[in-house]
């Protein structure tokens, strides 16, 4: 995952210019003032910081920055990306942007949708770190302390396993808690469900029983108008029962039939068998009303203890629910409520013993995360002690501190380790903080107080090496990591950057050729005569024209000898990354006459993959 395209408009000096950027060590270079900078600033934006207004070039209404970062499917910012409704391209690559306009107003976009400042924090945040003296260094915040050291000490899969474990403790303790301080309040509410099942199941409703006994109750009232009725269509259709009733439908109809049967003309054998199926059609309505007369029931007390039945249902309908099916459903819902709200004895002391248990699993798999810290913590800081050595910090001690906070045993978060009453939170029972000792007599301080600005940079490329194969990002910038050193200090960080520039990409802004000379490509940043920084003033310097650059770099001077003393730089930087490179894979390496700048036949800087850093201490 690397950065391949950065646009920048609108940024301070910058007026539109565009840097192609590849894996490996970049270094970015210009005279003072011609802008350089300002690439970090932008991807400072990129990466979710604050909009400011006062950065918008003059004569602007906006200040925008565009960043292309190769990431491919199942990223976890394609994912981020996604979940705020972008997209990325059909190569692979997705797409940030991000805006300020000259009022502070600022707006963010992320896989060609616009999205939120946080989303795209997110997104950033798993692509690139960013590591300067004035920037808000990610590795100075406790909680990413700690979280590189689990990294480094592989946690991932303990750390979930307690963030488990603790979310089930602190549901347990919390819904004992709860019963024990609501159980008056529950108590009261448990006499009125229990009540009330009491009262449905002594009428034991069944489902529409109401809407049945309301039909039936209608039938029986009305019983004798039904048979009257009844009766009499069924007279009509077969007369009564002495036979002696002339009009009748069924008799009628059966005598024009024989009549109509009894001739020879083919149009009234038609007519003669409508009458016919007319005539089955009268007899069967004829049967079903005798079946009807012989079912109705005008029982009177049947009618009687419908309507009382009826009376008890209503009673639970004004009290649980619309209708019976409510009733019923009411009774479902209260036995469950019912079940949840056990405050007895027994229920209570299960949840003591539930959340007790899970406490002793919190603090086991706690004390086993701290073990791990600690040992991975040693380690990581006697590593990053000796890459100080290099760096012009010999005298200091980096130390990688983790400590427990001790509380009372009634806290709700506490768990006992040993004899100690711990504070479990959400990442563990540990506090990370890095710890530096800038000499012997100095008093060891935390990072962001006992290191001076140039020494702090100083302190993030040790870590940033050591930790090369533990972090999640794929590119590294560092702005002025070099400053205030020099000499052979300056040579060791270029040194240690083309050594992380192996497995990451980093892209460096420096003034000093000793450290320019170990990058992969180098980007140089020439402002036009009116001071702006347009696309023909950002180019990759390669061959001779890097030799004057480095030259310029060394002495502002473009002499026979100042650039003879920038070849030799270069030669001598490409013989130490063939030295480390042999040294890494511990066997002879074939290292081209141009390694120091990747370039292919083309004299295009070629793209090459990242590749394992073989010499990191992980």
């Amino acid at each position: 995952m690397v950065l391949t395209e950065l646009r920048i408009t609108g940024l301070g000096v910058i007026d539109d210019a565009v840097l192609e950027l590849h894996s490996g060590l970049t270094v970015v270079t210009g005279e003072t003032g011609a802008g350089k900078t300002m690439v970090v600033t932008a991807l400072g934006l990129i990466a979710g910081g604050r909009g400011d207004a006062a950065r918008v070039r003059i004569g602007s209404e906006k200040t925008t920055v565009e960043a292309r970062f190769e990431v491919g499917e199942g990223s976890a910012a394609g994912a981020i990306a996604a979940a705020a409704g972008g997209q990325l391209d059909d190569d692979g690559s997705l797409i940030a942007l991000r805006t300020v306009s000259s009022d502070g107003r600022t707006r963010a976009h992320l896989g060609g949708r616009s999205a939120p400042v946080a989303s795209l924090t997110e997104a950033i945040d798993t692509l690139l770190a960013i590591h300067g003296q004035s920037e808000a260094i990610t590795l100075l915040r406790p909680t990413q302390q700690r979280a590189v050291l689990d990294r480094y000490a592989g946690l991932h899969d303990l750390l979930g396993q307690y963030r488990q474990l603790r979310k089930e403790w602190l549901s347990a303790r919390a819904e004992l808690a709860d019963r024990v301080a609501r159980i008056q309040e529950r108590a009261q509410r448990e006499q009125v469900l229990r009540l009330g099942l009491e009262e449905i199941a002594k009428i034991a409703p069944l489902p529409a029983e109401d809407r049945e006994i309301a039909a039936e109750s209608r039938r029986l009232d009305n019983a004798d108008a039904l048979r009257s009725a009844a009766d009499e269509a069924r007279v009509s259709l077969v007369g009564g029962e002495d036979m002696s009733d002339a009009a009748q439908a069924v008799g009628m109809v059966e005598s024009a039939r024989k009549l109509l049967e009894s001739s020879d003309d083919e149009r009234l054998q038609q007519i003669a068998a409508g009458l016919r199926e007319s005539s089955a059609i009268l007899t069967d309505a004829a049967m079903e009303l005798s079946a009807y007369l012989a079912d109705l029931d005008a029982d009177p007390e049947r009618l009687q203890e419908l309507l009382a039945r009826q009376a008890a249902l209503k009673a639970l309908t004004r009290r649980y629910g619309s209708d019976v099916d409510d009733v019923l459903r009411w009774s479902t819902a209260a036995a469950q409520e019912l079940a949840d709200l056990d405050s007895s004895e027994e229920v209570l002391e299960g949840l003591r013993q539930l959340q007790q248990e899970k406490a002793v699993k919190v603090a086991k798999v706690g004390a086993e995360l701290t073990a791990h810290r600690s040992a991975a913590a040693a380690k990581l800081g006697r590593l990053a002690t000796s890459e100080l050595e290099n760096l012009a910090m010999g005298r200091a001690t980096l130390r990688i501190g983790v400590s427990q906070q001790e509380v009372a045993v009634s806290h709700e978060e506490s768990v006992t380790v040993g004899k100690r009453h711990l504070l479990a939170g959400p990442e563990g029972l540990d506090s990370v903080e890095i710890l530096l000792t800038s000499h012997a007599d100095a008093p060891e301080l935390p990072l962001q107080r006992g290191a001076s600005g140039g020494e702090l940079s100083r302190v993030m490329l040790a870590l940033e090496v050591v930790l090369a194969e533990a972090e999640p990002v794929g590119t590294l910038v560092f702005d002025e990591v070099d400053a205030g050193v020099g000499g052979r200090a300056a040579t060791e960080i270029g040194r240690l950057l083309a050594r992380l520039g192996r497995t990451h990409q980093v892209i460096v802004v420096t003034h000093l050729a000793q450290v320019a000379a170990f990058a992969d490509r180098q980007l140089v940043v020439n402002a036009t005569e009116d001071g702006a920084v347009r696309s023909s003033s950002v180019r990759a310097a390669t061959g001779s024209d890097r030799e004057t650059e480095l030259a310029r770099m060394l002495g502002g001077t473009d002499t026979a000898t100042a650039r003879a003393h920038a070849a030799d730089l270069l030669s001598a930087a490409r013989a130490q990354i063939a030295r480390d490179a042999r040294t890494a894979v511990g066997v002879e390496s074939r290292v081209p006459a141009n390694a120091g700048e990747a370039v292919s036949k083309s004299g295009v800087p070629a793209k090459r993959k990242l590749a394992k850093n073989p010499a990191s201490p992980l």
